[in-house]
């Protein structure tokens, strides 16, 4: 069995705080590749941003796992209760869909210092599907998303972007 992730330790993941997160599917399985699994899982992880108090100005399903940029609302806002539940209610629902573990352990995340931009998150998790090869564009893609903007305000947002360059 794999070693659980450590958090940051004077860390307490609650409040107005932002992170990248990243949830890896069970054995890095290819599962998020048609609408039905997609909107199985986004469907409970959405309500539970909203029960912790997160907006999500994006995410994306890539076929083996997917990324969120949340944003906490409020001095409330408790990343690993949103993060556990997120996982639980998603998980339960695609094992009793699909017969089968959803989810790894754990989680990847990234805190944002005051001073980071929130425009290279946005840019990374709106290319993503751009550089591995699934469309030419990020608004092609069906399994983008964000509880706070339209995909094509990100779009116009983040500005001109080389796929591939990081910037």
């Amino acid at each position: 069995m794999r070693k659980r992730r450590t958090r940051l330790g004077a860390f307490d993941y609650i409040g107005q705080h932002r992170y990248f997160l990243t949830f890896c599917t069970r054995h890095r399985r290819t599962l998020f590749t048609d609408e039905h699994t997609v909107a199985l899982v986004r469907d409970q992880i959405l309500p539970a941003a909203g029960v912790y108090e997160f907006a999500l100005p994006a995410y994306v399903f890539m076929p083996d796992h997917a990324h969120i940029f949340a944003v906490g609302r409020s001095e409330s806002s408790d990343l690993q209760a949103f993060v556990k539940v997120a996982k639980q209610e998603s998980g339960y629902a695609f094992s009793m869909a699909c017969g089968e573990r959803l989810w790894q352990p754990s989680f990847h995340d990234r805190v944002l210092r005051d001073d980071e931009s929130d425009i290279h998150v946005l840019r990374y998790i709106l290319w993503n599907p751009v550089r591995a090869g699934l469309v030419e564009r990020p608004e092609d893609y069906p399994f983008l998303g964000s509880t706070t903007h339209s995909i094509s305000e990100i779009v116009r947002m983040c500005g001109t972007f080389v796929a591939g360059s990081g910037r």
